[in-house]
């Protein structure tokens, strides 16, 4: 399972319109808005494929100017947790003299969206 937090934005003139949408599509919750265009909305997903699915298709709606993921928890992840093996960390991540910024992520994720 998969619990995700974001942020969708609309121009304030459509909120309402952009709120029944949310509702209506069955890929969310709403659970607050502001006057600026601000809506917080929760997803729940079965796997990382279906919330980023559910997140495109929210990005799709008319007058959805941005989604942006501000919390996300993935039973996959905590799963995998159990499965780590510290030695098949990469060297790099292992240097405590090597910045985190110096360090490029070509991870999997980058590839779904």
């Amino acid at each position: 399972m998969n619990i995700s937090g974001l942020v969708v934005r609309t121009n304030p003139k459509y909120l309402e319109e952009v709120i029944k949408s949310l509702e209506e599509s069955g890929m969310c919750d709403v659970h607050f808005h502001d006057e600026k265009g601000r809506i917080i909305v929760t997803i729940e997903a079965e796997t990382t494929d279906e919330e980023i699915y559910k997140t495109k298709a929210l990005m799709a709606l008319p007058h959805v100017l941005s989604v942006d993921l501000v919390y996300t928890y993935s039973e996959e992840l905590e799963q995998a947790g159990d499965m780590f093996n510290p030695e098949e960390v990469p060297k790099i991540l292992q240097d405590e003299n090597v910045r985190a910024e110096d360090i490029v992520y070509h991870g999997d994720v980058k590839k779904r969206i």
